[in-house]
């Protein structure tokens, strides 16, 4: 943030707590975390704790102004907190004997701190130390709270949100690592932009691209060494701290090491003349949004930035997605593609519910990859077959904001010899193989640029009513046709949406290094050509395969949105340089 107020360590809790005239924060409710136990002692009298409110914009950002990207001074002029908002933030929560830790009115967030105790007080709410079930499966202790919480009346309307009380993880990483015995083939990622046609003589020469990490650290020897094998120098790497985040290698090759390395490596291999910057946050809400917002704001603005974390959009509270989608917004305004993982889970987006329902094998599981657009998937359930899912249907989050670039997953087959590719499908290798995430929101509205693409009511649903549409395009993600990469001293193969993310990432800083102008507001002009059943310019239209509940279409659809991409044509449709 832009304005440190950091006045020391923590406060000792107060000997008695200030009267405070308390009201509900819409959206704050907070069910139960899976599996959780109580941790004796619990929550140590006097613990700091941070949290990050988040401030209302001085006037909506409506859709009118994406049309052309905003400055950052004019984005925090106009968009921004108005200072006499933070302003009585910062007097309120001080006269309650709150520390204001930093503000910034440009992207609305105010980060304050206390003694659990008062801030408990403060936000109307009880925390405890637990032990639960986090979404990638493993049991973590964490502070813990439920329901709803409050703010102070006087600053009823003004404060839209409250993170980082309750810490537990809020996403997992969507990468896939490859046995030995199971892959087919793998690609550097060097040769999937080939085969993608992403425009020749670029590099990302004159652009950054930001990552959001949310664990785990690279380690710049294996940097050294794998982009030396690729006959590639080691592209310029920095580490940003967020809420305390560092850069952190855990030495675990199956851990969050394999993320950072996986995007940093498929970044770097192809755009590697572009800076990189990764920005390392807690695992929490809190950190997300922050993340996030320093990686929009920052200056000078990246051309993209890559996001291969998230979570089933339903188990996030509902401020704090709209705290994170607001975020993206920002970005949106500003030019800035944020490209997200769609998920590995096909269209449960939930191992155990994928695993229940079957997703059937799709092409990796029994199936084939075929010539072109007629190859076969397998036995994989196909569009028809949403019923059996008894709807459980869900998309990933922040892949399902509309104002992220949600990345979807294919199994690639190509010579790279001949630079051909023979086939592509759906990304779907079975229950418990992993498949590409993929369907209709039940958060966000379908946007306005998603009208004419055919995006259909959410498979399970009771409503006919459509909602914006995952995802929008795809890419190379089967860990059995994956990427060659190097975490913690060891050659691997890693696939998973994790991997579209940082692709499309790299795609857009070349096209914008062409273009000489920000990428974004990208989803117009993707989107602008397309009907029903119809394949999108720029596009490899995939035809072939299922996600579990939706199937295979022309044309846009809920596994592979409109495909993936050749790059050269895109560049085309996008007007740049040498079209």
């Amino acid at each position: 943030m832009s304005t440190d107020h950091r006045d020391g360590d923590a406060a000792s809790a107060p000997s008695s707590l200030p009267a405070v005239r308390l009201v509900p924060l819409a959206g704050s409710e907070r069910a139960a975390a899976p599996e959780v136990s109580a941790t004796p002692p619990g929550v140590p009298p006097g613990t700091r704790i941070e949290v990050t409110l988040v401030l209302r914009r001085q006037r909506p950002l409506e859709a009118t102004e994406f049309a052309t990207p905003l400055n950052a001074a004019e984005l925090g002029a106009r968009f921004g907190a108005s200072e006499a908002d933070v302003r009585a933030v910062g007097q309120v929560l001080s006269g309650l004997g709150l520390e204001i830790v930093s503000t910034d009115a440009a992207s609305r967030r105010v980060r304050a701190a206390g003694p659990v105790e008062l801030v408990t007080h403060v936000f109307g709410t009880d925390l405890r130390q637990v032990r639960s079930r986090a979404v990638d499966g493993r049991h973590v202790e964490h502070r813990h709270r439920t329901g709803g919480l409050s703010i102070p009346a006087e600053l009823d309307g003004i404060v839209v949100a409250v993170l980082g009380l309750d810490d537990r993880p809020q996403s997992r990483a969507w990468f896939r690592i490859a046995s030995a015995r199971a892959v087919t083939t793998s690609y550097t990622p060097v040769q999937v932009g080939e085969l993608y046609g992403f425009p020749a003589k670029t590099d990302g020469s004159g652009q950054s691209v930001a990552i959001i990490e949310l664990g785990g650290g690279y380690v710049m020897d294996d940097l050294s060494t794998y982009f030396g094998s690729l006959g590639i120098p080691t592209p310029s790497v920095s580490a940003i701290g967020v809420d305390g985040g560092a850069n952190a290698p855990e030495g675990d090759a199956n851990g969050a090491d394999c993320e950072v390395m996986l995007d940093i490596e498929v970044i770097g291999a192809l755009a590697p003349a572009s800076g990189i910057r990764v920005y390392f946050a807690p695992n929490t809400d809190a950190g997300f949004v922050d993340a996030v917002s320093e990686a929009a704001h920052a200056t000078p603005a990246p051309a993209a930035i890559s996001i291969s974390w998230g979570q089933s959009e339903d188990e996030w509270t509902a401020q704090a997605r709209t705290a994170l989608d607001e975020a993206m917004a920002d970005a949106g305004a500003l030019g800035i593609v944020v490209c997200a993982a769609a998920g590995d889970n096909g269209s449960s987006d939930s191992p155990a519910q994928g695993a229940a329902d079957g997703w059937g094998a799709g092409a990796g599981a029994g199936g084939t990859v075929g010539a072109g657009a007629g190859g076969t998937a397998g036995a994989g359930k196909t569009g028809g077959a949403s019923a059996a899912l008894s709807g459980q249907a869900h998309v990933d989050f922040p892949a399902s904001s509309p104002h992220a670039l949600a990345c979807g997953g294919t199994r690639l087959d190509a010579d790279v010899s001949s630079g051909s590719i023979r086939g592509e499908v759906v990304w779907n290798d079975g229950a418990g193989g992993g498949a590409t995430g993929g369907g209709v929101s039940d958060a966000f509205p379908m946007p306005s640029w998603q009208a004419n693409a055919g995006v259909p009511a959410r498979a399970g649903g009771a409503s006919t009513a459509s909602g914006r549409g995952v995802p929008d395009v795809a890419g190379n993600a089967d860990p059995q046709t994956g990427y060659q990469v190097r975490v913690d001293g060891r050659d691997m193969v890693i696939g998973g949406t994790s991997a579209v993310s940082p692709l499309w990432s790299a795609l857009v800083a070349r096209l914008a290094q062409l273009t000489d102008r920000p990428a974004g507001p990208l989803h117009s002009s993707i989107y602008a050509s397309v009907a029903p059943g119809q394949a999108a310019a720029g596009f490899r239209d995939i035809t072939s395969g299922s996600n579990g509940a939706y199937g295979a279409t022309a044309g846009w659809d809920a596994c592979t949105g409109l495909g993936s991409p050749d790059g050269s044509a895109l560049l085309t449709e996008l007007g740049g340089a040498g079209a």
